[in-house]
Parts: C-alpha cells; sequence; structure tokens
C-alpha cells in the first residue's frame, strides 16, 4: 500500500494525504476503526428523567457505548413546566428538565467519569452543562474526568431549527464563555457541536451543509479569538455534527470534502499551529427527513445504507434513527433494532477492516473535489457578506435553504427523485403499511411535572435563590464569564426558568426579520 501512495501523482497525494494526517481527507486517525469503532450514540430521551434513566440504562445494557439526551422543547427554550408556553409540549420530544434534582434522576446510577454524553441544546447550553457538571460533582467525578459534548451551535437555530432565546450577541457571549471555563476547568468536554445535520434536515443540499456549517464554525472560532482565548487551547474541543443521507458516495464524499476543508481554513486563516486544531471529528445521525410514515419498516433499510454512508466517510460517533419515528419518538423495540444495525455494521459487514476503503475511488475523488469547489464558492459568498452572523441576519441562509427545499419537494411531486412506497411503488394494501405501536406520551405529564416543580420551590430557601440570581444579573451586565454565576444559581437552587429568565430580561429575546 506504502508503493502504492508513493506512486500517486504529486498533487493527488498532496491533496489526498495519509490517513491521521493533513489534509485529512481520508480520516483524522493514522488506524481509524481497526484501532477504535465509532461511539454507538443512539439519541434519547422522552417524559420524565425517571422514565429516560430507565431507557439510558436498557440501551447502555445492549451495547451502546455513549448516550445522547433529547430535552422537550420548554427545556430548549429555557421555560420551566409551569410557564404558558409549555401546554402541550411538556416531555413530547425528549426529557423535561428544570432543576437539579431531575438533572441528578436523569443520571442515576449511570456513573458520568465512565459514559460519554452528549447533550442537544443551544441556546440554554450552559444551563445544562452546569446542571450536568453538578451531577458529576455529587456523584463525586472531578470534572477533569468528564467527556462528552454539548451542542452548543446557536446560529444555526437562527435559519434552521428556532429554538433560539437571546439575540446573536449575547448568544455568542455565551458560546464563548463556556469554551473559556472548559478549558481551565473540563478539558474532556467538546464544548461545541457546529450542526449542519439541521441545515441538512431542513432542505439544504450536501454542498450547503458543509458551506453553512463551517461558516458557522468560522464565526465561533472569530468570536473566541475576539474574546482573547488562544486558538490553540480551544480548537482541538471544537466537533461537528451531520447528516447521513441516501445517496451513500455523495454522503462519504461529503465528509471527506469538509474534512479537507475545515484543516485548510484552521491552518491557513486561522493560523493554528496544533494538528488537532486542524481535525474536524464529528457526529453522525442518520436522516430524520428521509424517513417515510409509509411502509415504515422501510426506513430500517434506509437507515441502515446511510450509516453505511457514515462510516465510509469516517465518523467519530453515530446515530442511527428508529423505524418509527416518523410516526412518534422510538419505542424500545425501535430503538434496540437501530441500535442493532450499528452493531451489525460494525462486527458483520466488514466495512471496518479498511481504514478508507473508498480512497482512491475515481468517483469518489472526483464527488470529494467537486463538493469542496461547491462549498469553497459558497463559503465565499458568506464571507463577502460579512460572516455567518451577518448573513443571518441578512436572510441570506433562510433563503437559500427554502429555494434548496421547494426544489427537492418539486422533484418528488413531479416523480423525478423516486421515494420508495410514496411516490412509486405505492400499494395501499402492503403489508408494509400495517399499524406499527407508536410511543405516547402520558397526557397527565404537564400537570404532574407543575406540581413536583412546586414542591421544589417549597423546600428551598427563597432568599439564597434570589441573590444568586441577582448576582448572575449583574454579571451579565458586565464583561465575566457566566459560567460560575450560572453554577451558583443552580447551587442555591434556581430553576431553569428562572436563570434563563434573568437573562431574558436584561438581553431581550431575538426576533427573527420580518
Amino acid at each position: 500500500m506504502e508503493g502504492l501512495f508513493e506512486s500517486l501523482p504529486e498533487g493527488y497525494r498532496e491533496k489526498l494525504g495519509r490517513p491521521g494526517e493533513y489534509p485529512f481527507t481520508r480520516g483524522i486517525y493514522p488506524r481509524m476503526y481497526l484501532d477504535k469503532l465509532w461511539t454507538m450514540r443512539q439519541y434519547a430521551g422522552f417524559s420524565t428523567a425517571e422514565e429516560s434513566n430507565a431507557r439510558y440504562r436498557y440501551l447502555l445494557a445492549q451495547g451502546q457505548t455513549g448516550l445522547s439526551v433529547a430535552f422537550d422543547l420548554p427545556t430548549q427554550l429555557g421555560l420551566d413546566p409551569d410557564h404558558p408556553m409549555s401546554v402541550g409540549e411538556v416531555g413530547r420530544v425528549g426529557v423535561s428538565i428544570a432543576t437539579l434534582e431531575d438533572m441528578q434522576k436523569l443520571f442515576d446510577g449511570i456513573p458520568l467519569d465512565q459514559v460519554s454524553t452528549s447533550m442537544t441544546i443551544n441556546a440554554p447550553a450552559m444551563m445544562l452543562l452546569a446542571l450536568y457538571l453538578l451531577v458529576a460533582e455529587a456523584q463525586g467525578v472531578p470534572w477533569d474526568k468528564v467527556s462528552g459534548t454539548v451542542q452548543n451551535d446557536i446560529l444555526k437555530e437562527y435559519f434552521a431549527r428556532g429554538t433560539y432565546i437571546y439575540p446573536p450577541g449575547p448568544s455568542m457571549r455565551l458560546v464563548t464563555d463556556i469554551f473559556a471555563f472548559c478549558a481551565e476547568r473540563v478539558p474532556r468536554w467538546n464544548t461545541i457541536s457546529i450542526s449542519g445535520y439541521h441545515i441538512r434536515e431542513a432542505g439544504a443540499t450536501a454542498a450547503q451543509e458543509i458551506a453553512f456549517t463551517l461558516a458557522d464554525a468560522k464565526a465561533y472560532v472569530r468570536a473566541a479569538l475576539e474574546r482573547g482565548l488562544d486558538v490553540d487551547r480551544f480548537a482541538p474541543r471544537l466537533s461537528f455534527f451531520f447528516a447521513a443521507h441516501g445517496d451513500i458516495f455523495e454522503e462519504a464524499a461529503k465528509f471527506r470534502a469538509a474534512r479537507r476543508l475545515w484543516a485548510r481554513i484552521m491552518r491557513e486563516e486561522f493560523g493554528a499551529k496544533d494538528p488537532k486544531s486542524w481535525m474536524l471529528r464529528f457526529h453522525t445521525q442518520t436522516g430524520g427527513s428521509t424517513l417515510t410514515a409509509q411502509e415504515p419498516l422501510n426506513n430500517v433499510v434506509r437507515t441502515a445504507y446511510q450509516a453505511l454512508a457514515a462510516v465510509l466517510g469516517g465518523t467519530q460517533s453515530l446515530h442511527t434513527n428508529a423505524y418509527d419515528e416518523a410516526l412518534g419518538l422510538p419505542t424500545e423495540k425501535s430503538a434496540l433494532l437501530a441500535l442493532r444495525t450499528q452493531q451489525i455494521l460494525a462486527y458483520e459487514s466488514g466495512v471496518t477492516r479498511a481504514i478508507d476503503p473508498l480512497g482512491g475511488s475515481f468517483y469518489v475523488e472526483h464527488l470529494t473535489d467537486k463538493l469542496e469547489r461547491e462549498a469553497e464558492a459558497i463559503l465565499r459568498e458568506i464571507d463577502a457578506l460579512g460572516g455567518a452572523v451577518a448573513a443571518v441576519e441578512a436572510g441570506y441562509f433562510q433563503r437559500a435553504i427554502e429555494e434548496s427545499a421547494w426544489q427537492f419537494q418539486k422533484e418528488v411531486e413531479e416523480g423525478k427523485r423516486v421515494i420508495v412506497g410514496v411516490n412509486r411503488f405505492f400499494d395501499p394494501n402492503s403489508p408494509l403499511n400495517e399499524p406499527v405501536p407508536v410511543q405516547r406520551i402520558d397526557p397527565e405529564l404537564h400537570e404532574r411535572r407543575k406540581r413536583e416543580l412546586a414542591a421544589f420551590k417549597a423546600k428551598r430557601d427563597g432568599e439564597s435563590v434570589r441573590i444568586g440570581l441577582e448576582r448572575l444579573r449583574e454579571a451579565a451586565r458586565g464583561q465575566e464569564n457566566l459560567f460560575p454565576y450560572v453554577l451558583e444559581a443552580f447551587r442555591r437552587r434556581a430553576t431553569l426558568g428562572e436563570v434563563c429568565g434573568v437573562l431574558r430580561e436584561e438581553w431581550g429575546e431575538y426576533q427573527p426579520p420580518r
């Protein structure tokens, strides 16, 4: 193999490189899965902390190797269950977390020095990470032993997902405060998961997914540098999150192009010297928007092919969707089958026996180059607008995604893009259309959570809570890192809604352009 590499033309050798070496086209580690499999991190969370904890412990017992927490919409928006806007949403699309007690129940019996946890949370990322660290503290786990990831990617919320709270300026402050705090106190924590997944799910193309994600990443790096942080101190803990859709070769090439492009940006544009700062480490989730309510068992096949694309592209971590997710949250059975999909891929398919199985393929290298060129062109457009924050404010991302999503839907409706079991090969009497069990959330959950929150507040020292919240308010008016003040407020038994509410009062809420 070494001789074959040396025989390649000079420009080709430089662009392709060896696995584990700049520009990381072929992967960020020299031996990739020969040394260590990707982390099997199934995204889960629903109803109460106790029920989600039971699901986590079940999946860990079945061979899952990392946790990934889904929070409900009120939690994602920094609202307590007793807030009027929480009605009808408590525990629906994730677990309801409002207090330190809730977080302790969520991780009961799960040693946080032995399990890596990813949390999909953005606007209140600092708050949920603070609660997580306090749980570790209560377990006797030093923070330098805690590992995991917090999504903390607020920019894509403004144009692809919608769970923002504060305007971009103060939101970016929270992001970089997490960078600075974790660099000092939680060195094994990935301080951001810059997310192309939601961008792709909203309707972006593969090239747009790369470009918009890296544009956001550049904005976070610039913001951290403006705070006076050293690039090689925080950049090695940046991580990314991509979608895997159905075009196997395009998706694998997408990941290769993104790695190469990011390595060049970090080394040439930001002057990073540490090779770890050049590495694009990423988690992948199979495409939720590709799942169909018609013939839902077809989704098992879709997910398996998408997972294969992610592994061929060199992912570090993977979530495989359950076949029933177009209908509701996964049941225990469907979640287990999704995990088994990863395990069969890892242990039976043989795909892990080669470091970069597609490397050198004429077709894949062509696609990698093509996607890199297209993404670079889009990045130049965004830079000309003044970067990602300016592009958000100008509505650039939103318009581009809407156009791509409309084009995709038009192709489906005209039959130019085939969705099996939907616009072709559809049979309403097919046995694949038989109903599947759907996870149901207790309709009384909202009232139960309100009662639990009232009991929590009744037991605490109200004056101590007030002091903690006022200290946070004063800090928000200055320039100090807010993380210590958030920790103090939670130690004094403040709720998530109270902590986020103080910052709402000081900074206001973001209003999208009309």
